[in-house]
């Protein structure tokens, strides 16, 4: 089934959206839009905690 994940969904003011159909799919996206939108180099725990949290099916 596929997921989807939203910055907005955890508290940021951001318009990205990424589906995928797996979560190591969906994760590699967030991780790239973090670093070049969000200049995170890294996604901190706490981050990683709310962003596996809002993780939805799609």
């Amino acid at each position: 089934m596929t997921k989807k994940f939203a910055c907005k969904d955890i508290g940021m003011s951001c318009g990205f959206e990424a589906k995928a159909d797996s979560e190591s799919s969906l994760m590699g996206k967030i991780s790239e839009h973090a670093k070049k939108a969000h200049n995170m180099a890294k996604i901190d725990s706490a981050t990683m905690a709310k962003v596996k949290a809002a993780i939805k099916e799609a």
